[in-house]
C-alpha cells in the first residue's frame, strides 16, 4: 500500500498543495506506473497532454477520474482528498453542512460528494467470509416513538413491530471485520442468506434469543436470553456487536440527526469501514479508500428511482 506521512488536515494540505500534486498521487495509487484504459483494459495507452491518455482499442480519451466517484465533477481533487480525509478520520463522520463550510462548497454538492465517498466503503467486504467467533445482532434506526409530536406518533410501534424503524442486522468476528447490512424485516428468511453468505461454516456464532433459523446446520451456535435479563455467559454474548450499534447510532443523532431509509446503508458502511480499519494510521486509510474509488454515483441514481421503462421519481 501506498503511503504518504500526514498525521492531520494540516499535514495533507502541506502534501498537497496544488491540483497537479493532487492528480500525481492519484495517478500512483490508482496505477502505479502501469496506466489502464476504463474502456478496455487489454488495450495500450498513449500519453496526451494536460494528464490525459488515449485508449488504443477504442479511440476514447480519458484521465485517472474517469469512471470513478471524481467523474464528471467541477471540485479539484484537493477539495475532495480534504473530505476522503474528513470522511475516513473523524469517528463519527462528517455533516454535508460542516463539510460545505470547510471547503467552501453548497451543502447539496457537500452531500452528494459524501455520498459518493460513502458507495466506495462497501467494495473491501462485499465478497468476505467471516470466521471463528462471530456474534450476531439486529437493530432498528428511527427516533424514538415517546418522543415524537402527538399527531407524528406511529400507534403499536413497541417492541419487535417496527413501522417507524429500518432493521439493520450486523454480523462481527470477534478482533476482526463487522459487515451490516439494512434488511426489510427481520424474519429467518430475510437473515439467514446473509448468514449463510459472510461467515464461514464451522464457525461458531454467539446470538441472542432471537430465531435465526437452525444455525446448528451449518455452526456451532450459542445464545444469551435478554428476555430474562441474561447478557453474557463467560465469552458467550453479543456485547461487542451491541457497541458497534452504539457507535453507529450515537453518529447518526448527534452529527447526521436523520436518515431515510432509501439511503441509510451508504451511512451504515460509513460507519463500517472505520470500524473496520480503526486499527491502521490515518494514511493508511486515506489511501485505501483512494484505491476504492473507482466507482462512480450518479446524481439521478442518487436521488431518483426507476419506475418501469426508465421512468424516474424523486424519492427521499
Amino acid at each position: 500500500m501506498i503511503q504518504e506521512e500526514f498525521n492531520s488536515l494540516i499535514e495533507l494540505l502541506e502534501r498537497f498543495p496544488t491540483e497537479q500534486s493532487c492528480i500525481d498521487y492519484l495517478e500512483k495509487v490508482r496505477w502505479n506506473g502501469n496506466v489502464v484504459s476504463p474502456f478496455d483494459s487489454t488495450s495500450k495507452v498513449y500519453k496526451c497532454k494536460n494528464n490525459l491518455y488515449k485508449c488504443k482499442n477504442t479511440g476514447k480519451v480519458f484521465n485517472v477520474k474517469t469512471n470513478t466517484m471524481y467523474d464528471n465533477t467541477k471540485i479539484s481533487l484537493k477539495k475532495w482528498f480534504v473530505a476522503i480525509h474528513y470522511a475516513t478520520e473523524n469517528k463519527k463522520g462528517i455533516s454535508s453542512c460542516q463539510l460545505a463550510r470547510s471547503i467552501k462548497v453548497t451543502q447539496k454538492t457537500a452531500w452528494f460528494m459524501l455520498q459518493r465517498i460513502r458507495n466506495c466503503f462497501q467494495l473491501k467486504v462485499e465478497d468476505q467470509q467471516l470466521e471463528g467467533v462471530v456474534e450476531l445482532d439486529e437493530t432498528f434506526v428511527g427516533g424514538k416513538n415517546k418522543n415524537r409530536h402527538w399527531d407524528k406518533k406511529v400507534p403499536q410501534s413497541q417492541g419487535r413491530s417496527f413501522k417507524d424503524k429500518t432493521p439493520v442486522f450486523g454480523m462481527l468476528q470477534r478482533n476482526g471485520l463487522v459487515i451490516a447490512k439494512v434488511v426489510p424485516d427481520t424474519k429467518v428468511r430475510s437473515l439467514q442468506p446473509l448468514i449463510l453468505k459472510h461467515i464461514k461454516a464451522g464457525s461458531t456464532v454467539y446470538t441472542d434469543d432471537w430465531y435465526y433459523g437452525n444455525l446448528h446446520k451449518w455452526y456451532t451456535h450459542y445464545f444469551v436470553d435478554h428476555r430474562k435479563k441474561v447478557y453474557a455467559m463467560g465469552d458467550i454474548s453479543t456485547n461487542t456487536i451491541e457497541g458497534f450499534w452504539s457507535i453507529l447510532k450515537r453518529g447518526i443523532i448527534g452529527v447526521y440527526h436523520k436518515t431515510t431509509k432509501k439511503h441509510l446503508q451508504l451511512y451504515v458502511d460509513e460507519f463500517c469501514f472505520r470500524y473496520n480499519n480503526r486499527k491502521i494510521s490515518m494514511n493508511a486509510r486515506f489511501d485505501l479508500l483512494l484505491q476504492s474509488s473507482n466507482r462512480r454515483l450518479k446524481y439521478k441514481d442518487l436521488i431518483y428511482e426507476q419506475e418501469n421503462i426508465g421512468n424516474y421519481r424523486k424519492t427521499g
